[in-house]
């Protein structure tokens, strides 16, 4: 694995760490993970299996440390690889759409989808729902609302991140 490589997803992990950190949660404990956003732009520009299992790996360990989740950080650790490699699988099935920021928004929306299921799915088999709440009540009202905000959010970097990736030539896919 190159360093230039390393650097950068240990960047954008940290950009996606501080952005976790600084949202607040909003329903029962729960609030958008923006640091998937960073996951998903790190998987987009370094398509690689270890990779792909290194950023995964970290952003859920990250998040399970930043989670506002009450008994978060288990459902943290396992929702992030399984996000990133499912992620990384749709990509490479999208490999020849040739519509890149259609192509980023929609496998961010379509990700976030996935990681907030499988994070609501491991919390209700191991610690349970803050409030007695359902699984629906807390998908559409912070799965939905992240999804909305992880999309606009990778629209609105998605072009500048790799139009400096390719003037810096860090970039694998770029």
């Amino acid at each position: 694995m190159k360093t230039k490589t390393l650097v950068s997803l240990a960047l954008l992990v940290g950009i996606g760490a501080v952005l976790h950190t600084i949202v607040p949660p909003f329903i029962l404990g729960m609030k958008p993970d923006i640091g998937l956003t960073m996951m998903f732009l790190g998987i987009i520009l370094f398509p690689e299996k270890k990779n792909v299992l290194l950023i995964g790996i970290t952003t859920g360990l990250i998040s399970a440390l930043t989670t506002g989740f009450p008994g978060g950080q288990i459902p943290n650790i396992i929702d992030k690889p399984i996000s990133a490699f499912l992620f990384f699988f749709m990509l490479l099935a999208l490999k020849k759409v040739n519509k890149p920021l259609v192509k980023a928004g929609l496998l961010t929306a379509i990700g976030t989808a996935i990681s907030g299921a499988i994070f609501l799915t491991t919390a209700l088999m191991f610690v349970g729902l803050p409030g007695g709440e359902a699984f629906s009540f807390f998908f559409i009202t912070a799965v939905l609302p992240a999804i909305a905000l992880n999309t606009a959010l990778m629209i609105i970097i998605y072009p500048i991140v790799t139009s400096i990736a390719k003037r810096s030539r860090i970039s694998a896919s770029a």
